[in-house]
């Protein structure tokens, strides 16, 4: 089965959710709605994705960085190509 690894760079207490886009060494900076208090930022990075790669809920996974702005993501089902179709309609 595919899996897409990401690692993301999270600006909590924005307006709205929204990839940024790629900084250096590939991480991915993303914009998040919500606090960083008690997971919340963790809940809405992983719905955002699930949202953003039509997936079904639980193949988005929180892998390390829970209480850091730099995360590790791990996407079932998905591989770089899903990503860079996702990119390129930023």
């Amino acid at each position: 089965m595919k899996e897409l690894h990401l690692t993301v760079k999270v600006a909590p207490n924005s307006p709205k959710t929204e990839l940024i886009g790629f900084m250096e060494n590939d991480v991915l900076k993303i914009k998040v709605k919500g606090v960083p208090e008690k997971g919340k930022v963790n809940r809405e990075l992983v719905r955002f994705f699930e949202e953003i790669f039509d997936v079904k809920r639980g193949d988005v996974k929180l892998i390390a960085g829970g209480a850091s702005r730099l995360k590790h993501i791990c996407i079932s089902g998905k591989d770089q190509n899903d990503l860079q179709k996702i990119i390129n309609d930023l």
